[in-house]
């Protein structure tokens, strides 16, 4: 399929429709960070032109044409990378809300929000993570669930993100100069109940995020898609384009991971820019979708050595159940990084056997309990820590071994 060559966000879906009403000059002056090379010709007037179209494989890299380094060294530096130590990543910031739950560290601080993003960065944590979705005006905002639900004057409304204007997306939730409808949340058996934490905040944008938590904690920024639809190439690169706008323009020095279930989505972030490592996330074979690609980890594996990315995150029951899968990711010649995610991570003696076990990092709820439990991954910190609290556990190589083994019988949930 061909797509424009223009890093900015279409009005339309459909792109290969939209045309531009402007000058070069003023397209450089108005997206100076998004600015491509572009081959212009004339249609009905000097002052409209339309945009050449390229297939993807020829889109240039976001950052070459945005930076003054050589395609060697920006080459060179995702070579480079790696997690220097294991990782502790905030799950949408300062943990996520199960507002069922009777675990009350679960509905303590609104989730994928700026009050829960500073929480995060008092704490010893190297990046929180969080959801980005696009609105219908092409705005990057925080969060999580596809649909948004709202109650303003006893009526329920209900409306996916993408499909609302950045206005009625901010509109819902608690605001900070009056009231604000009503926030719902839709529970996993369907029902709707008020999304009532102990500090509450409002929704907020990408932008907001980069220029309020502080710049040297690292964003694991995930790009969400709705599971159940195929989207098109073409509507993939715009909503990326909205997305890396705001990264480059505000990125600086913070570290900064793109991750998705996306297949195609990280494909396509990988190939639009080189200056930040892309992450494929995968639920290890725990849930089956269509795209096969989504399945298992030796499938997240093979898309990640075919495309170039950097990493994969799993669901940590797909790493227990499939321990062998570690070490054929940890020794293919692309040197990949592997982090987890899961409920698993917020207990202490999991997330010990996977440092064990050379997972690079995890995801977590319990962001204080277990980035306290981590403390010097190169040092012998996290094994007095553990053995302080009495659940160290003492493993000869032979043990583990069998322990390894053992756990995916252990694991049928």
């Amino acid at each position: 399929m061909l797509i424009p060559s223009l890093g900015m966000a279409f009005p339309t879906p459909n792109p290969l429709l939209y045309i531009f009403s402007n000058t070069s000059q003023q397209l450089a002056s108005q997206f100076p960070q998004l600015y491509f090379p572009l081959s212009f010709q004339y249609s009905l007037s000097l002052t409209q032109m339309a945009l050449k179209l390229l297939p993807v494989s020829q889109i240039p890299s976001l950052d070459l044409c945005c930076s003054s380094r050589s395609p060697r060294e920006v080459e060179m530096e995702q070579r480079r990378f790696e997690v220097a130590k294991f990782a502790v990543i905030g799950h949408r910031g300062s943990g996520m809300n199960d507002l069922q739950s009777l675990d009350q560290r679960m509905r303590a601080i609104k989730e994928n929000s700026i009050v829960s993003f500073k929480a995060a960065s008092n704490l010893a944590l190297d990046f929180i993570e969080f959801d980005v979705q696009v609105t219908k005006d092409n705005c990057p905002v925080i969060f999580h669930d596809d649909h948004i639900f709202c109650e303003e004057n006893g009526t329920v409304f209900g409306e996916k993100v993408t499909e609302l204007t950045l206005s009625e997306f901010l509109s819902c939730g608690p605001q900070r100069d009056k009231k604000g409808k009503t926030l719902l949340r839709k529970t996993e058996e369907g029902k709707l109940v008020k999304w009532n934490v102990e500090q509450d905040d409002s929704l907020c944008t990408l932008h907001e995020a980069f220029v309020n938590v502080n710049p040297s904690l690292g964003f694991n920024i995930e790009l969400k898609f709705d599971d159940y639809i195929v989207y098109e190439q073409g509507y993939l690169v715009h909503v990326l384009h909205s997305i890396l706008k705001v990264v480059f323009e505000h990125g600086k020095n913070r570290p900064i991971i793109f991750s998705t279930f996306q297949p195609d989505a990280a494909i396509l972030v990988r190939k639009l820019q080189s200056t930040y490592p892309v992450f494929f996330l995968t639920e290890g074979g725990c849930e089956l979708y269509q795209d096969v690609r989504r399945n298992s980890l030796e499938e997240a594996l093979k898309l990640c050595t075919e495309h170039g990315l950097q990493g994969i995150v799993s669901e940590v029951k797909g790493i227990f159940r499939n321990p062998e899968a570690v070490r054929k990711i940890k020794e293919c010649s692309n040197k990949l990084s592997l982090f987890t995610y899961g409920k698993l991570n917020n207990v202490p003696e999991a997330v010990y056997m996977q440092h064990l076990m050379g997972i690079d990092g995890v995801i977590v709820d319990f962001v204080k309990e277990i980035a306290e439990l981590v403390l010097d991954i190169n040092g012998q910190g996290m094994e007095e820590m553990l053995q302080a609290k009495n659940f160290k556990p003492q493993f000869s190589q032979q043990e583990l071994s069998f322990l390894l083994k053992l756990i995916p019988e252990l694991i049928q949930i």
